[in-house]
C-alpha cells in the first residue's frame, strides 16, 4: 500500500488535517497531534490497511521532535475502536490461501500500538464511546485514558472463541486488583466508564459535551511541564517495571541522560530562580 504524502502542519500548530484513508490526523494546538478513527461504519474497527496507515502515523509522530503528545480517538460518539475488523478478516480467509498470505505478510510490516510497549511520547486516549476488544486494548497501551460518561469498555473474545492477545490479557491484570481482572476476561463482562474511573483504568470521566475540555484540561498540566523531562520520565516508569525495585533505582535510561544534557534542564531552574514561567523547547 502506498501511503499518502507527510505534510499540512505548519510549525505553529495550526488546526490542518492530514490526508489519511482511514484516520483524521491534526494538529489542533502546538506540540499536540490528534489522530482519529475514520471508520464509523464498522464502529472503528480496524483492518489491516487502517493498521498500515496506523503504524506509518505512529512513526511520524515518534519521529517528530515538533510534537509531545498524542491523542487517539474514534469519529462520532458511539465507538471509539471496536477492535480488529472481524468482517475484513473473515472475507480475507474465505478468498483463499493466497488472500491470507498476502494480509499476512502485510501484517507483518506492521508494528501496532498495543505492541508498541516502549513509545517513546504520552499517549492520551480520548474514548468517546464504546472501546471492545482491541479497542479496549488501545485503551489500555495509552499512558491516560479521559472516556466520555456513556463511554463501556470489555474484552469480549472469549465470547467470540478468541482471546484478547492484543495485549489485554496481559495489561489489564497490570493495571487493576488481579482478582477482578480475572473476571472481566474470564466472562467478557462489559464495564462503564465510571466502573473503569472506580477500577483506576480511566483518568476523568465527563459528559460528552465537556469531553474535549477535559482532555485539553489534561494537556495544559502535561505542558507545564519540560517535554524532555516527560518523556525521560515515561520510559523510567514504564522500563522500570520490567524489573525489581533496586534494579530499576539503578538502571541507565536513555532519556533521562538526554534530559539532563537539555537546553531545557538549564532553564527549569533558570526559570525559577527568576521568578518566571519557563520557556520550554524540548532541547
Amino acid at each position: 500500500m502506498t501511503l499518502p504524502p507527510w505534510g499540512g502542519q505548519s510549525p505553529t500548530g495550526s488546526l490542518l488535517a492530514m490526508a489519511y484513508e482511514y484516520f483524521r490526523y491534526e494538529r489542533p494546538r502546538p506540540h499536540v497531534a490528534w489522530v482519529t478513527i475514520e471508520r464509523p461504519e464498522v464502529a472503528n474497527a480496524i483492518h489491516t490497511p487502517a493498521h498500515v496507515e496506523w503504524s506509518a502515523i505512529l512513526d511520524r509522530i515518534a519521529d517528530d521532535d515538533d510534537i509531545w503528545l498524542a491523542v487517539f480517538t474514534g469519529s462520532g460518539d458511539r465507538s471509539f475502536c471496536a477492535g480488529r475488523d472481524l468482517k475484513h478478516l473473515s472475507s480475507v480467509q474465505q478468498a483463499g490461501p493466497e488472500a491470507v498470505e498476502a494480509n499476512n505478510e502485510l501484517m507483518a510490516s506492521v508494528t501496532r500500538l498495543i505492541d508498541r510497549y516502549d513509545y517513546p511520547k504520552p499517549l492520551i486516549a480520548r474514548v468517546n464511546g464504546a472501546a471492545r476488544g482491541g479497542g479496549f486494548e488501545v485503551a489500555l497501551a495509552c499512558d491516560l485514558v479521559v472516556a466520555a460518561d456513556h463511554a463501556t469498555f470489555g474484552l469480549p473474545e472469549p465470547r467470540r472463541g478468541i482471546y484478547a492477545g492484543g495485549g489485554g490479557v496481559h495489561r489489564l491484570p497490570r493495571q487493576m486488583p488481579l482478582k477482578l481482572a480475572m473476571e472481566y476476561l474470564l466472562t467478557g463482562r462489559i464495564m462503564t466508564a465510571e466502573e473503569a474511573l472506580g477500577h483506576g483504568l480511566v483518568n476523568r470521566v465527563a459528559p460528552s459535551a465537556d469531553l474535549d475540555a477535559a482532555v485539553n484540561a489534561l494537556i495544559d498540566e502535561i505542558m507545564e511541564c519540560a517535554p524532555l523531562s516527560v518523556r525521560a520520565t515515561k520510559q523510567a516508569a514504564m522500563r522500570g517495571l520490567e524489573g525489581g525495585l533496586g534494579e530499576a533505582l539503578f538502571a541507565t535510561y536513555p532519556a533521562v541522560v538526554e534530559m539532563m544534557t537539555s537546553n531545557d534542564a538549564k532553564e527549569g531552574p533558570l526559570a525559577f530562580s527568576e521568578k518566571r514561567a519557563p520557556n520550554w523547547t524540548g532541547r
